[in-house]
């Protein structure tokens, strides 16, 4: 089954350090909390299923062997479960992978080693003083939904990007046409962006964003998002002036 698309509103602008800007659509505490709790239950099936192993020792009079290896076991699992699966290629958990998201680094590359090691060692005072209160509150207070965890080692949780024989892209079928009044350079970068998101998001979606621009368009509806789509296609052409 398919994820269904992010929100349009959860994409966040990055600014490189070589001066690029890419966007990121961050993962929000709801989708987070969705994936964490599956990843509990994973825990604790994972966690009966060694007790009662390990159980059958105790039969045999090895009470104290296997109460040791089983704390040993939760010590392991506990610490290194997320730190295991953030290293793969998904760079996700399986709870994670389930909702369509995944750790990152803030420039978008994947999440190494130490970076994953730090957030999740710092899961004990992100989950103070229970069920991540903490980490929520902190996830509340800034744009990209980090928790303390992910503000220490500058990862972020984003979601995963569809793949590629399920994604669908949306020709634009309009015909370059310049605008009815100059534009300023934000202007021209609002509608090259828009016209290179459009494709990703629901009619619904384009036609709400498009008609802001009615204004400029004189149209709303599909005909006005034609129109913006016929304006961006002769911005992307490079035969824009910037309005001075």
């Amino acid at each position: 089954m398919t994820s269904p698309p992010p929100p349009a509103d959860t994409l966040q602008p990055v600014e490189l350090a070589d001066g690029v800007e890419i966007h990121l659509r961050v993962a929000g505490p709801a989708v987070r909390s969705l994936a964490w709790t599956i990843d509990l239950c994973i825990a604790i099936v994972c966690y009966m299923a060694v007790s009662v192993l390990l159980g059958m020792l105790g039969v045999f009079g090895m009470e104290n062997i296997w109460m040791g290896v089983l704390l040993l076991f939760m010590f392991f699992f506990n610490w290194f479960y997320n730190v295991f699966f953030e290293m793969t290629r998904h760079g996700a958990t399986p709870g994670q992978r389930h909702m369509g998201i995944k750790v990152a680094s803030v420039s978008g590359a994947p999440v190494r080693l130490p970076q994953s090691l730090i957030r999740n060692l710092l899961r004990t005072i992100d989950f103070m003083p229970a069920l991540y209160l903490f980490g929520f509150i902190c996830t509340l207070c800034n744009r990209r939904f980090q928790r303390l965890g992910d503000l220490v080692a500058d990862t972020v949780v984003v979601y995963a990007d569809p793949k590629p024989a399920s994604q669908q892209r949306v020709q634009i079928n309009a015909t370059p046409m310049p605008p009815a009044q100059p534009l300023s350079r934000p202007e021209q970068v609002a509608i090259l962006q828009f016209i290179e998101r459009a494709p990703q998001w629901s009619d619904a979606r384009r036609t709400e964003l498009s008609d802001l621009l009615s204004p400029l368009t004189g149209a709303k509806g599909e005909e006005g998002l034609r129109r913006l789509c016929a304006i961006g296609l002769w911005l992307r052409q490079g035969r824009a002036t910037p309005k001075t």
